[in-house]
């Protein structure tokens, strides 16, 4: 393909000169970023950095320059995602597959999956190698390739999901988006191999495959129902964009689907499991405040912040439903340098107190983490690694703010990590938890705090 063709719709392209253009534009890519960076910004740059983030690279962004460093690279890259688009329309169009899962290149992790599968796919139009079908060996009933589908994805999407927790200790962007892409893809492509399916038919394969996929880690003590709830929306989403997919591909395939195409997950799953292990990824720090006002004055306030009697037994849903809740507080000392220990369902916050501005602020860091929950599990105790050290608080603060009529304004902050990908999607959830731990405990001050004001 002549270098003026890159920049046109039209035509089609076979997949050697695809990887080679390819593998050249990701090389200039690369260098030209690196470039840029170090020239304008000094700062250097990973090829490990295009492969998790939702955008590139963004997480080692320096603080001083970062939006002058992220417009940079967004400028570098236009050209760049135009020609790959078009690239990807010309080998779809080889491959006699439809042009619009070209979007995929837009999408992180998946373009990855799409790359492959475009480098894996031949070109239509060209005598088969052998006559035989590929897929022959495959059920044709409704029933036997439905049965066959949901059988070897469940199967790889427990793998995906005992290496990356129990051996790499990793909860991300494949976790989370590759492996439910996957499974959809490959439920749809197989249970379409032989005969074509409708759309409803390969998203309902591709549903249950996805959920007899958490049902079995929960059997298994892989993980709780909990957690298995807050991953369902993002994973039924990408098992759905998964098989609309597979679907596409089975749907164009001329009752021959490429035996190379079934290969795809099982080649690119470890691929993205290493790149992401290979990537040590720091994990942004989230804030989260919580405000009540109390009728009454700071100095009372102040008293029942530093360190409150027991809390009655929560009534709200989230704490019933196995998320840590506080308990109760106490602290060894007074002044910058006292412990306050603030006790959880399970477990304590050790908080060694960092500013200690009577009776307006009371900030501190935290050295030491309970578990954030409690799992709901059918066996008497389950300890997936996420519950250690995948939700881990910073530090936190109490600002009392003092109102009009002897009122006061209390709030409380609280800054966390969490190494769990895409961090956006996990953070809805998080922040949702810690709000709900600031109100218990606020409430519970604004209360001691008001029933003090009214005996005095």
């Amino acid at each position: 393909m002549r270098l003026q063709s890159l920049w046109r719709w039209d035509g089609e392209i076979a997949r050697t000169p695809f990887l080679v253009w390819a593998a050249l534009l990701f090389a200039v890519k690369y260098n030209l970023d690196r470039l840029l960076l170090y020239v304008l910004f000094g700062r250097h740059w990973s090829v490990l950095s295009y492969f998790e983030q939702p955008l590139p690279g963004i997480a080692e962004l320096s603080p001083a320059h970062g939006a002058k460093e992220f417009a940079t690279l967004l400028a570098a890259s236009i050209p760049f995602l135009w020609v790959g688009v078009l690239l990807c329309i010309k080998r779809l169009r080889s491959a006699q597959l439809p042009p619009w899962l070209a979007v995929l290149f837009a999408v992180p992790i998946l373009k990855w999956f799409m790359f492959a599968a475009l480098a894996a796919v031949p070109e239509r139009g060209k005598p088969a190698a052998a006559p035989a079908d590929p897929s022959s060996w495959l059920p044709k009933s409704r029933l036997g390739s439905a049965a066959m589908a949901i059988g070897v994805t469940v199967s790889l999407g427990l793998g995906a999901c005992l290496l990356s927790t129990e051996i790499l200790h990793r909860y991300g962007w494949t976790l989370f988006v590759g492996m439910p892409f996957c499974i959809g893809f490959s439920s749809a492509l197989i249970y379409g191999a032989r005969v074509p399916r409708r759309l409803r038919e390969s998203l309902a394969v591709s549903f249950l495959a996805v959920g007899l996929t958490a049902a079995m880690l929960l059997v298994l003590a892989f993980e709780g129902v909990i957690c298995l709830i807050m991953a369902a929306p993002i994973g039924l989403a990408l098992g759905a964009v998964g098989a609309i997919a597979g679907h596409a591909v089975q749907a164009v395939r001329q009752r021959n689907t490429p035996a190379q195409v079934f290969c795809l997950p099982i080649l690119a799953m470890p691929l993205m499991f290493g790149a992401e292990a290979m990537r040590q990824e720091p994990p942004p720090v989230f804030e989260v405040k919580t405000a009540v006002e109390v009728n009454a004055p700071v100095d009372v306030v102040w008293r029942h912040v530093v360190e409150f009697s027991d809390l009655p037994p929560p009534h709200e849903l989230i704490f019933r439903l196995g998320i840590a809740y506080p308990t109760r507080a106490e602290i060894q000392g007074r002044g910058v340098g006292a412990v306050r220990h603030c006790m959880f369902s399970t477990g304590p916050f050790v908080e060694p107190i960092e500013v200690w501005d009577e009776p307006r602020l009371l900030k501190f860091s935290v050295t030491s983490n309970p578990a954030p929950m409690q799992e709901w599990t059918p066996y008497h105790d389950v300890h997936p690694p996420h519950l250690h050290g995948f939700l881990v608080s910073e530090g936190g603060q109490f600002l009392l703010t003092p109102l009009p009529g002897g009122r006061t304004r209390l709030e409380g902050t609280t800054w966390y990590r969490h190494t769990m990908w895409p961090a956006g999607y996990w953070r809805l959830w998080s922040d949702q938890i810690i709000h709900a731990i600031h109100e218990r405990v606020l409430n519970h001050v604004r209360d001691l705090s008001e029933a003090d004001q009214i005996h005095t």
